[in-house]
């Protein structure tokens, strides 16, 4: 085995030496000779590996632009996503500014804070009782109701939402005909994040999509805060009352910053500030309206303006009911009156008299004969 080692050494060494004095041997021979050497070699011993470079280097050049063609989807991607974020949070943003200006005073905002590992049907909010924060106060945004407070520190505090299982408001329809509680659909998968209103009477029937709002019952939550809208009625054992299931007013997903009621604001009431679901962004819709509203001037500015003139040619057309015809100017109706009934108008003569006009003879009366009389 030595022996091997010793061999194959020797044999590595000797390719070494050859390849040293090829190299030597080529530097030192002309420029012409070494290039018509090189093209011998790459046509003929060389020519598998100068293929396989080839594919290699357009395998290479594939594979880098499927990459940067993925990076850029993905930036693509993730701009849009951004974009549509930023957009989302903006009209979040307007909604919230709008209630606030409605409400004027006697609110504290605040944002969410991340928790890990938390109960998913609590928040923790970004004000605490430095701020008038307290315990029972409702939490609110444009849309309508999130919860209440339930514990406060210094500069945070805790909400539970609607979505808890202790969470219970006492509401009533917006036209006042039903009362009842709404409190949250305990039942499994996606219908988990729903709301129910029970004990409404039994003679007290609501239609799908009837406004739902608090009935300011109680000493939490103030009248007229949106809760949801009823979806259809549930089927239940109680023959007394109705039990209807509500759709929140607040989505889970669209919960953002909050405004959280103080009691000098609930003891005074919100009624008017939300009149509809819908009606919460009335401010944003009337911004992007009035965006139009000089575009929409200029347009009635033109029609106006084609109409003045329309109206102006029609007056020229019926005030010059005259036509050109025979170097004169003839009325037009005369066109239509048959020629015994026109006359020809006549020039002056040179001394500027016009001369008479040739009146047919006036026609003579019948002369009436006695009878017996030849004529």
């Amino acid at each position: 085995m030595a022996r091997n080692v010793r061999g194959e050494g020797r044999l590595d060494t000797g390719l070494l030496l050859v390849c040293v004095a090829l190299s030597v041997l080529a530097f030192l021979s002309p420029r012409r000779s070494r290039e018509d050497f090189a093209s011998m070699l790459r046509a003929s011993v060389l020519s598998p590996l100068v293929q396989l470079e080839g594919r290699t280097a357009t395998v290479r050049a594939a594979i880098v632009a499927r990459n940067d063609l993925l990076v850029t989807r993905g930036r693509a991607v993730a701009d849009t996503l951004s974009l549509r974020a930023i957009s989302d949070e903006n009209a979040t943003m307007r909604k919230l500014l709008g209630l606030a200006a409605r409400l004027q005073d006697g609110f504290v905002p605040a944002e969410l804070l991340p928790v890990r590992g938390g109960d998913e049907f609590s928040m923790q909010l970004t004000a605490g009782s430095d701020v008038g924060v307290q315990a029972f106060q409702p939490v609110v945004t444009a849309d309508g109701l999130v919860g209440m407070i339930v514990s406060v520190d210094r500069t945070t505090s805790t909400a539970l939402t609607w979505a808890h299982p202790d969470f219970r408001v006492s509401a009533m329809s917006a036209d006042q005909n039903a009362f009842g509680i709404v409190q949250p659909h305990l039942a499994e998968g996606a219908e988990r994040w729903l709301l129910e209103m029970r004990g409404v009477p039994f003679r007290a029937k609501l239609d799908s999509g009837t406004l739902i709002v608090s009935s300011g019952l109680g000493a939490t939550y103030p009248r007229g805060i949106p809760v949801g809208t009823v979806i259809g009625e549930l089927n239940t054992p109680e023959k007394w009352a109705r039990t209807y299931l509500v759709k929140p007013a607040v989505l889970p997903e669209n919960i953002g910053p909050v405004l959280v009621l103080l009691p000098s604001r609930a003891q005074r009431g919100v009624n008017g500030v939300w009149t509809s679901a819908a009606a919460a962004d009335s401010a944003a819709r009337a911004m992007a309206a009035a965006g139009d509203s000089l575009a929409r001037v200029v347009a009635l500015d033109e029609l106006a303006a084609r109409r003045a003139a329309f109206d102006s040619l029609v007056a020229d057309s019926l005030a010059l009911g005259d036509t050109i015809g025979g170097g004169m100017l003839t009325r037009s109706d005369t066109a239509r009156k048959p020629d015994s009934a026109r006359v020809t108008p006549r020039r002056p003569d040179s001394s500027g008299v016009r001369p008479a006009v040739a009146r047919p003879p006036a026609p003579k009366p019948p002369v009436t004969r006695p009878p017996g009389v030849p004529r």
